[in-house]
């Protein structure tokens, strides 16, 4: 548990830096790049929103499958802080392409260390992307906060089911729930961090999603 709260420190730290700025500047440059090729294009819509479906796909495997990614018990089970990006990426993209990116990202990532999830996390994690909204100019409004616990919620019940299914109730209420809870929240903070950081840059403005 020390590692993953020191991850959310160290995410904490890095958006202070010139160097976050520099990869956000950097992703700006690219999305903008990729939606001015895309107008060329008689779908630029759905080619825009693929690429950064794809985009945030990619970010959500390595977030879930390496960074923080920190194994429990015995059954394959692991906390993880992918469940931040697919929150942005709700915040972003209509939820077609954010539920698609969310179980791409984790279903990815269950494939390279736990495939016995995978089942669980192909259905779980779009559900996560349902209460958010990508309509307002902020990744950071009321709804979305209050989305992080509706989230909470989806995956401590979803993945309760799935484990109480595979291994027993019993086990899971001992195991799943407490884990859950643990990346639930530690995802919701990271979320919060880095959507108020990339509010303040004004980021949606300066990519004006379509």
């Amino acid at each position: 548990m020390k590692e993953y709260a020191s991850n959310i420190i160290y995410i904490f730290f890095m958006m202070k830096s010139f160097k976050f700025k520099g990869i956000i500047n950097k992703m700006a440059e690219y999305l903008n790049t990729t939606k001015r090729t895309a107008k060329t294009d008689l779908n630029s819509h759905v080619t825009y929103r693929m690429t950064t479906c794809a985009m945030f796909a990619g970010i959500i495997t390595i977030l879930t499958a390496y960074v923080g990614h920190i194994p429990i018990g015995v059954n394959g089970a692991y906390i993880h802080m992918g469940d931040a990006l697919i929150y942005l990426a709700a915040s972003v993209l209509p939820p077609p392409y954010a539920c698609l990116a969310a179980a791409i990202g984790g279903g990815m990532a269950d494939l390279l260390t736990a495939p016995v999830w995978l089942p669980a996390t192909l259905l779980i994690k779009p559900l996560l992307c349902i209460p958010f909204t990508f309509k307002t100019n902020r990744f950071i409004c009321r709804q979305n906060a209050f989305a992080c616990i509706t989230a909470f919620f989806i995956t401590g019940i979803g993945y309760y089911i799935m484990e109480g299914i595979l291994y027993g109730f019993q086990a899971a209420a001992i195991t799943s729930i407490i884990a859950n809870a643990i990346q639930s929240i530690g995802s919701m903070i990271v979320y919060l961090l880095l959507g108020t950081a990339l509010d303040r840059m004004k980021f949606k403005n300066r990519i004006r999603f379509c």
